[in-house]
């Protein structure tokens, strides 16, 4: 059975005293389900703190971001190295605020992937499409390629230790989402996509939905056959709505 995973991708928001009683929550009430992995990822100027809260609760640590750089000058940036230091254990990749505020390119995302991989690190590899893209009926076609910029760098192999985030830019902070059957759909289509190449691995690789998954939808969109769990945006920076989501994602694997 996949992995099903509910990472909180906390954005640029917190405060030390914030992230200090968002934790507690999340602590005091986080399951501990076996297959079911719960992880935050903060900004990086507060990964050590978070860590150091977590202890030994069962609550993953994950950056948003990393250079695909060993070391050097790269002002502004942090490697991989460090976040190992710091006890990570994901990095999301290619977030489509990454790719549209700062212009990363596929090819930029893969070689963060590949990067990361090297360094023992597990990647969130993240695709989806805009409203525009969706109108225009491109949507499987763009999710593939974004997928394809990581096989054609790396290979398909690389899946077998990658976790897929599909989030339609279009249901990011709209207060839009998806339909369930929407979200299935797309996500069905990536693994059929790379069961073209390896059907044991796209049978494994866990896909998380992150297009505004909240406590209200989180049941019906984990119990689609492809959506093996979250990439939460503003729901995972309130305890309670984030542990919902947990505890839904618990149901899920019964």
């Amino acid at each position: 059975m996949r992995k099903t995973i509910v990472a909180g991708n906390w954005k640029m928001n917190g405060t030390s005293e914030s992230i200090r009683t968002l934790l507690d929550g999340i602590k005091a009430g986080v399951p501990a389900v076996d297959g079911l992995v719960t992880l935050v990822c903060p900004p990086a100027v507060y990964l050590y703190q978070v860590k150091k809260q977590i202890g030994d609760a069962p609550v993953a640590v994950g950056a948003q971001n990393v250079s695909a750089q060993p070391k050097g000058a790269f002002t502004g940036e942090w490697s991989l190295e460090m976040l190992q230091d710091l006890g990570c254990e994901y990095v999301i990749l290619g977030h489509s605020e990454r790719r549209s505020l700062f212009g990363e390119t596929d090819a930029d995302v893969a070689d963060k992937v590949a990067a990361t991989l090297a360094a023992g690190l597990i990647p969130i590899l993240c695709v989806g499409e805009t409203l525009a893209q969706r109108d225009a009926g491109e949507t499987l076609a763009l999710v593939a390629a974004q997928v394809d910029a990581v096989v054609q760098r790396i290979g398909i192999e690389c899946f077998a230790s990658v976790v897929i985030a599909y989030e339609p830019v279009w249901a990011i902070g709209t207060g839009l989402t998806a339909t369930p059957e929407q979200a299935q759909q797309v996500h069905a289509a990536i693994r059929a996509e790379l069961a073209g190449s390896d059907a044991k691995i796209a049978d494994k690789l866990s896909i998380l939905y992150g297009g505004s998954m909240n406590a209200g939808n989180a049941a019906e969109l984990l119990a689609q056959q492809d959506i093996d769990g979250g990439l939460i945006g503003g729901a995972s920076l309130k305890a309670d709505e984030f542990l919902t989501i947990c505890a839904a994602a618990a149901e899920s694997r019964k």
